[in-house]
């Protein structure tokens, strides 16, 4: 994705030596495209709503969701990032919501919230429709912008390891 270049090229202000033509990279994946990894075939599924930058990956009956939807307890990703935007991150979330109930979502992020003991990383579509604590109380996109929109502004920076 040439926009997410674009976007860190000007935060960064890398200036006009900085292409932003995808030229850096051997393959830029589009939404939809599919490819090979030994005899396994994947969808890539764009992502964005956390950042400009998430992508998902189905793979037969799981999808490697980044930091879209979190375990149920935890809810769903900020968009207070850079490229980030709450309203796309719902229709994003509505994607995954659409899938087989069986499907499996592998998530890139565990906080354990409420001082879970174990770390977590895989749910399935039935689960995070039945449990997910944003997803339940927020039936409407207007309403889950408004939470994540709300909340985003109240929490810290990450801090990374």
């Amino acid at each position: 994705m040439i926009e997410v270049q674009k976007l860190w090229k000007d935060i960064y202000n890398l200036g006009d030596a900085f292409p932003t033509d995808g030229s850096q990279w051997d393959k830029l994946f589009r939404d939809g495209e599919r490819f090979k990894i030994g005899n396994m075939s994947v969808e890539v599924l764009l992502t964005p709503g956390h950042t400009l930058a998430s992508i998902a990956f189905l793979v037969g009956d799981a999808v490697f969701i980044h930091d879209t939807i979190l375990m149920p307890d935890g809810g769903t990703a900020r968009t207070d990032f850079a490229g980030g935007s709450a309203r796309v991150l719902w229709n994003c979330i509505q994607r995954m919501m659409a899938l087989p109930d069986g499907t499996r979502l592998l998530t890139g992020h565990d906080y354990r919230p409420a001082g879970r003991k174990n770390p977590l990383w895989e749910s399935t579509v039935a689960q995070q429709r039945a449990e997910n604590i944003h997803l339940q109380r927020l039936k409407t996109e207007d309403a889950f912008v408004k939470l994540r929109e709300e909340r985003d502004r109240e929490l810290p920076m990450p801090i990374l390891h």
